[in-house]
């Protein structure tokens, strides 16, 4: 059975602490659950990943910022993910500082969070377990994994590179 293929941006903003902003979905995917911002590729346009991480942050955070204020982080492949798609997700860490929280959106209610805060909270299965541990040890560096959903519930990882960076 083919699945359609989906691109988004996630965007790892954090304030002069150091502290992470991340956002309370409000609606699916991961309704309820705390993600970091981002959206997806308008596709049918043309939008590069930078374009829409650009505008994502500019609609979702107040911040506006250009290709040269992001460094791609990590890429992240999920090959059916809740056996209804494909995803392809570009991992953006936002170097310019949040000086305030944004206010709500209509996606979710946003907080700053310490790193060890982050383990402790509500985050989709994939965040917690995979992306977030590749996140941190990646920052300032880059990565590219593959998750393979499986059908029982169950994911298959493969870390395909890995460049540790200094932050």
């Amino acid at each position: 059975m083919k699945m359609p293929y989906r691109i988004a941006t996630l965007l790892y903003c954090f304030n002069r602490q150091d502290q992470a902003l991340l956002m309370r979905r409000a609606q699916e995917p991961n309704l309820g659950l705390w993600s970091p911002c981002g959206g997806k590729l308008h596709m049918a346009d043309g939008e590069s990943p930078y374009a829409c991480a650009c505008r994502e942050a500019g609609e979702e955070t107040g911040l506006m910022v250009t290709p040269g204020d992001l460094h791609l982080t990590g890429l992240v492949s999920e090959h059916g993910y809740q056996g209804r798609e494909h995803w392809l997700m570009f991992l953006f860490e936002v170097k310019p500082r949040l000086a305030q929280l944004p206010p709500p959106h209509r996606e979710g209610e946003f907080a700053f969070f310490d790193a060890a805060e982050i383990a402790r909270l509500t985050l989709p299965r994939t965040d917690a377990e995979e992306i977030w541990p590749l996140f941190w040890r990646h920052r300032g560096g880059f990565f590219s994994a593959h998750c393979h959903c499986l059908e029982d519930g169950s994911q298959r990882w493969q870390l395909e590179e890995s460049c540790v960076g200094k932050v």
